[in-house]
C-alpha cells in the first residue's frame, strides 16, 4: 500500500542570486521539472511547487506516494537537482488532510 511523503527541496546559497545561474543549472532544473511530470504520469506525484520570491527561505516542496520510505528516499535522491548538486534535499513522511483541485489555478 502506498503512502505519502514530502521532499524539500533548498537551493544551494550561490544559486540564490539570479546572476550565478547558468544554462547548466537551467538544464537541471528542466531534467528535474521532467521527473516531476513523469512521476505524475505514473500516478505517483500529489502535487510540486516553490516559494518566491528567491531568498534564504525559498523552497520547493514534491508531495508524492511510495510504496515505503526506501522507496521514497530513492526517488528523492534521484531527482537531478539533488544528484547534481544544486538543491538540497530533506525527506518528511507526510499525510494530505484536505485536497481541492477546483482552487489550483495553472
Amino acid at each position: 500500500m502506498r503512502q505519502q511523503y514530502m521532499y524539500v527541496l533548498k537551493l544551494i546559497p550561490s544559486l540564490l542570486v539570479e546572476a550565478n545561474w547558468t544554462e547548466k543549472e537551467n538544464e537541471i532544473v528542466s531534467e528535474h521539472f521532467s521527473v516531476l511530470v513523469k512521476l505524475k504520469e505514473e500516478g505517483k506525484l500529489i502535487m510540486a511547487g516553490r516559494t518566491s520570491p528567491m531568498d534564504e527561505s525559498t523552497m520547493g516542496i514534491v508531495v508524492f506516494e511510495a510504496e515505503s520510505k526506501e522507496e521514497a528516499a530513492e526517488i528523492m535522491e534521484n531527482d537531478p537537482a539533488v544528484q547534481k548538486g544544486i538543491m538540497t534535499p530533506q525527506l518528511f513522511d507526510y499525510s494530505v488532510a484536505l485536497f481541492s483541485e477546483g482552487n489550483i489555478s495553472k
